[in-house]
């Protein structure tokens, strides 16, 4: 009997805003089916909890980048926390029901892989954490603080640490990181009073300034005195412009991304490039696959960072199914979240049990 499995698929461009509306909008709901038995070298997954990135919406338009747009008509890409729950006759000595995966399902309730792709993304969860802390700080999220703070930023002991959309997934790794390795002064910037009480009395960030408040910029210089060492940029806009112009000499700056700018009708750079000359900063934008072959060493200290407690995570998961991906992504960019945004699509008590026999 086939497996009911809905969808949700890119519609229609956006202009420049996402339309979360599934009717008419940028993307629609679509039912699909999965014939069984299974092919006999790929295994079936269940989704359960769907990341939400500020990629994403370069996704859906950019032409010359990283990875190719999401075609119209397509099922919406997007990472997930899945569990096996069909396993392809060929593959039975390999994999067994109940193993998770972060896998790149899209935003569907269900996903066949290949044999190869599962097993290159088997979850493994250290003691004390959950599987979805691989989507997170085990995750590309925690991997894109860590090698854009450590190789491209080069934080060094002492050093004063600017990080905006700090309280976001990456931004919060990536202050802490920078505290752990010795920084001078972490600030970080969000998006209100709660964001930024949360950056300091939890994460341990030493300054955190509303970018809502009037004198943000004052703040910033204020909290600042021996100017930027490093900048960790989610933002771009206007924010990467003022740390510019507080830049200190040799300062680097890592360029993560750019979310004001992602659904601006008229995208604008920063007004005080010329301080990348008189200062000599080095100004670079990355992406976390490229350090693919180093991961398992990063994964190593980041998840032993993790479990004694010097990183800590806050995940914003959403409810109501896989309906809510695409509101759920407008409220991102709109800053509604606290660390890593997920929508949930299958709590874990609906998981079948593990290949240890527990019960997630």
């Amino acid at each position: 009997m086939p497996i009911s499995n809905k969808q949700i698929v890119y519609a229609q461009q956006p202009a420049p805003a996402i339309d979360p509306r599934l009717s008419g909008g940028t993307f629609a709901v679509k039912q699909s089916a999965i014939e069984e038995p299974i092919p006999a070298d790929q295994v079936l997954v269940r989704v359960h909890y769907l990341s939400l990135d500020p990629a994403m919406r370069q996704w859906l338009t950019a032409k010359r980048s990283y990875i190719a747009p999401v075609e119209l008509g397509d099922v919406m890409r997007s990472n997930a926390i899945a569990q096996i729950v069909g396993v392809g006759s060929s593959l039975k000595s390999e994999f067994k029901l109940g193993e998770w995966l972060v896998a790149g399902t899209g935003w569907q309730e269900y996903a066949l892989l290949s044999g190869k792709a599962a097993k290159a993304q088997r979850v493994v969860v250290p003691e004390g954490c959950t599987p979805t802390d691989a989507m997170s700080v085990l995750g590309m999220t925690g991997l894109t603080a860590y090698f854009g703070l450590l190789d491209v930023g080069k934080v060094q002991k002492g050093d004063t640490v600017v990080v905006s959309g700090a309280a976001g997934a990456t931004g919060m790794v990536a202050g802490q990181i920078a505290k752990i390795k010795g920084a001078k002064r972490v600030v970080g910037l969000a998006g209100s009073p709660d964001k930024c009480r949360f950056l300091t009395e939890e994460l341990g960030f030493d300054t955190a300034i509303n970018y809502k408040d009037k004198d943000w910029r004052k703040q910033l210089k204020a909290a600042c005195p021996e100017y930027i060492n490093v900048y960790f940029d989610n933002v771009g806009g206007e924010i990467l412009d003022a740390c510019l112009s507080l830049a200190a000499p040799f300062s680097r700056f890592a360029i993560c991304g750019h979310i004001s700018q992602y659904s601006a009708a008229q995208p604008e750079g920063p007004r005080s490039i010329m301080m990348l000359i008189g200062q000599r900063i080095t100004m670079r934008g990355f992406i976390v696959f490229d350090y693919a072959k180093q991961y398992p060493e990063a994964l190593k200290e980041l998840g032993q960072w993790l479990v004694e407690g010097k990183i800590k995570r806050k995940d914003h998961i959403i409810k109501g199914g896989l309906e809510a991906c695409p509101q759920g992504l407008v409220d991102l960019y709109a800053g509604a979240n606290t660390g890593k945004m997920m929508v949930e699509v299958a709590p874990f008590s609906q998981a079948i049990q593990s290949k240890q026999g527990e019960r997630l």
